[in-house]
């Protein structure tokens, strides 16, 4: 009986390996900062949305330690869909706790407090995810990595989520809005809850690499 041996799997290259760590260090960094910040004030003002978007932080900082750890092995592939499983569960339990709380804001009458701190910080993203994602996922499609490309994917998702959160927060501080809180929280938990079934399901991201 004659056995056939396939190719080995190669190396990814490591130039690309470095990038992506970085980023992904680069990422976790910036996050733990925005998290404390964002749920800080959160708490200070009531404002829902403002704490679900320092737990959005939360899972990036997450999604960033899962390609920190699959890029250790020598073999990144190897270590894909665990990656991707990882991060998916880390958007659901996120739409988890935003939905319930958010809701329990609307259906309760619930008016969060403005907060300045909170304005700042939303347009700060705003103005330095989409560079950060944008490398993330160039280097992930380089790298033929769909946890990478996921992983710039929720800097983008965070994108969304800060104009989302300045926009609640904008119209509660300067027209009294309060149900604009609750409502941009929603809209968290709703993006969250689509981009973890795509990353449990290795979708969007998988089609480009």
């Amino acid at each position: 009986m004659t056995l056939t041996i396939g190719p080995a799997p190669s190396l990814p290259d490591p130039r690309l390996v470095r990038r992506a760590r970085l980023l992904a260090a680069s990422s976790v960094s910036y996050n733990v900062v925005e998290a404390v910040i964002a749920v800080s004030a959160g708490l200070v003002a009531g404002s829902v949305a403002l704490v679900g978007f320092g737990l959005d932080s939360m899972v990036e900082v997450s999604s960033g330690l899962v390609v920190l750890w699959q890029f250790r092995h020598p073999f990144p592939a190897s270590r894909e869909r665990t990656a991707l499983r990882l991060m998916a569960l880390s958007f659901f339990a996120l739409a988890a706790y935003v939905g319930v709380e958010s809701t329990r804001a609307l259906v309760g009458g619930h008016e969060p407090d403005p907060s300045t701190v909170g304005i700042v910080l939303a347009a700060v993203s705003l103005a330095v995810m989409p560079f950060l994602s944008w490398a993330q996922r160039r280097t992930g499609r380089a790298l033929g990595s769909a946890a990478v490309v996921a992983d710039g994917t929720q800097t983008l998702l965070c994108t969304w989520l800060s104009a989302a959160l300045l926009a609640g927060l904008l119209l509660n501080a300067l027209l009294g809005w309060t149900w604009a809180d609750p409502v941009a929280g929603l809209v968290i938990a709703a993006v969250a809850v689509r981009e973890g079934i795509q990353a449990w399901r290795g979708e969007g991201c998988c089609a480009t690499c």
